[in-house]
């Protein structure tokens, strides 16, 4: 019995110092991966501390969503489709990317842009600029 205690007593233990030590390198840090397709969903801002997003008006009526493609080689594709000369006409973009920490870098066309990742799921990836503007996406 007492065998059996000391077992129980050192494998909580181990538990409670494995679950308390941590990685500083990562703290607040999303470990989610970035790479994917991301459709933009809303854009907004925070005025007087509330966030205010609305559906982004870039997205075309009628056609797919804009999109920003990360991929895994780390080259960033945009895509904006736009019906002024044809419907739907879809324009694409690209460059390269390049994440730090909660930061995401995109250089296309020669214009980089740096981004706070406010968070990122599998699902929603939401950018914050140095402006102030958000940006969601959804895979």
């Amino acid at each position: 019995m007492n065998t059996k205690r000391i077992v129980l007593a050192l494998a909580l233990s181990i538990g409670l110092f494995a679950t308390s030590c941590s990685n500083d390198d990562n703290e607040g840090e999303t470990l989610a991966p970035i790479e994917g397709k991301w459709e933009i969903v809303q854009v907004g801002t925070t005025i007087n501390g509330v966030e205010t997003l609305i559906d982004a008006p870039q997205n075309t009526s009628g056609c797919d969503r804009d999109y920003l493609n990360l991929k895994i080689d780390n080259t960033a594709i945009t895509g904006d489709y736009d019906s002024t000369v044809s419907a739907c006409a879809l324009t694409t973009a690209s460059g390269i990317y390049s994440r730090s920490h909660n930061n995401l870098t995109v250089v296309i066309d020669g214009v980089t842009k740096t981004s706070d990742i406010v968070n990122l799921t599998l699902k929603e990836l939401k950018l914050k600029d140095a402006n102030g503007i958000i940006a969601v996406y959804h895979k």
